[in-house]
């Protein structure tokens, strides 16, 4: 049963057969069925006996912190790998250490299902959904089915921190421009992991035009000066802030980091494996090379100025006083999938951000009648089967073993899905936005 699905139910074209209950008690029945599929994850998980790699890195970053070593020479685990977000994010793993490690994955399982509730939550609140049916019955309802989605199902299972950046930032976006803190979420988040920090860039490449807008029209200096540059200078001086601590507690690391590891973008993995969902892992396995170069700084240079100007673009379309509108949800997720894309290296479990995606896909679908409903219907379906059909993996894959270098057409294909999704997700937002820019009173 989807959100779509119950949202549908409460129309008044008479009952069908099962349904009375659902109407009568959507919120139970959603909670039923979020618990439900939540177990049988959990029991899959389980079964496939997943290692949480990347939290045991993460404990090793906390310990590391604890003895006073130096973060960036420590190596975790069996595959030796190496840290590589800022020294903020090692400060705030070392609560790890308190506990022990069968107990920390079972809290990190269930923090990360939690966290997924959440992420859809939020969703549903930046496209303004549902409208007839209570928002925690949605939101169990989508997160029951979302939680199969393969970058989900990943990040659980290497016990990784994208559904925490994800909410970190879509907890900015869905509050007020005007409000008092807006903008903290996006800064921590950019302190942890860098990538979220093109949020506040595209909030400040709005506020610039919205300045300029004010500016032509005969306003002055004050007037120029509006929600969305004042969000962005908050994030900054956050995500300046958590780096301050960093330096303050660990100078060594933080001078190393900032020096040194923050452009040894391969000191991440191997670019062209399949894991890489990034345009540069596309291309390296489209040109059969380790290093596209030059070709991958002028792809993901264009792809930032056009995914840039549709956020901004989507975003100046959309009420500035409500964090819920049209415009504000394929802003973020514009800014999203541009992120993901230019990234130099966006590991599957990174594009958890098709939650959003998906949910404002369905919200479109339900806003129309029609040809136009059915289109975003199956668009929506189509995007939702590619995140959960694990089509990446179908194609040979072996770390250190460079099989993705000897790839056919057909295996590019698959192991180029997200990226191929995170383009229509941007040709999607640049057909609405020409469309409303042209044709503001036309809904197809």
């Amino acid at each position: 049963m989807t959100a779509l699905e119950l949202e549908q139910s409460t129309d008044p074209g008479g009952p069908r057969p099962g349904t009375g209950v659902l109407r009568r008690h959507p919120t139970a029945a959603a909670a039923l069925a979020c618990l439900v599929s939540f177990t049988a994850f959990w029991i899959a998980q389980r079964l496939a006996h997943v290692t949480m790699i990347d939290l045991m890195v993460y404990r090793a970053e906390g310990l590391t912190v604890r003895n006073g070593e130096s973060l960036y020479d420590m190596v975790a685990t069996s595959a030796h790998l190496p840290n590589t977000y800022p020294p903020f994010a090692a400060l705030l793993f070392t609560p790890l250490t308190l506990l022990g490690v069968p107990a920390m994955r079972t809290l990190a399982t269930a923090g990360n299902l939690l966290l997924l509730v959440a992420v859809v939550g939020l969703s549903l609140r930046l496209a303004d959904r549902p409208r007839r049916l209570p928002r925690p019955a949605a939101t169990l309802a989508v997160s029951a089915l979302l939680v199969w989605c393969e970058p989900v199902w990943t990040t659980l299972r290497y016990g990784q921190i994208n559904l925490l950046l994800a909410a970190l930032v879509l907890w900015d976006l869905t509050r007020k421009d005007t409000h008092r803190f807006a903008g903290i979420g996006i800064g921590i988040a950019a302190g942890i992991k860098l990538t979220p920090a093109l949020f506040a860039v595209f909030l400040a490449v709005a506020g610039a035009v919205r300045a300029g807008q004010r500016l032509r029209s005969g306003a002055g200096p004050r007037a120029a000066w509006n929600p969305w540059l004042r969000q962005a200078a908050v994030a900054v001086v956050t995500f300046l802030a958590t780096a301050l601590l960093s330096a303050l507690a660990l100078p060594r690391d933080s001078h190393r980091f900032w020096t040194r590891i923050v452009f040894a973008a391969d000191r991440v993995g191997e670019v062209e494996i399949t894991a890489n969902q990034s345009l540069r892992g596309a291309l390296a396995r489209l040109l059969h090379t380790h290093d596209p170069g030059a070709s991958w700084a002028v792809l993901a240079g264009l792809t930032a100025l056009a995914g840039l100007a549709l956020a901004a673009g989507a975003l100046l379309r959309g009420s500035p006083a409500s964090p819920a509108d049209g415009g504000r949800a394929w802003a973020a997720v514009a800014c999203a999938a541009t992120a993901l894309l230019i990234s130099p290296v966006s590991w599957s479990h990174h594009w958890v951000w098709c939650v959003p995606m998906l949910v404002l896909l369905g919200s479109e679908a339900l806003d129309r009648t029609g040809t136009g409903a059915r289109r975003w219907r199956v668009t929506t379906v189509t995007l939702g089967l590619l995140f959960c059909s694990f089509a990446l993996w179908w194609v040979p894959h072996r770390w250190h073993q460079h099989q993705e270098l000897h790839q056919n057409g057909l295996q590019m294909l698959l192991s180029d899905v997200y990226p191929l999704a995170g383009l229509a997700v941007l040709a999607l937002a640049g057909s609405r936005l020409w469309r409303a820019n042209h044709s503001p009173a036309t809904r197809d």
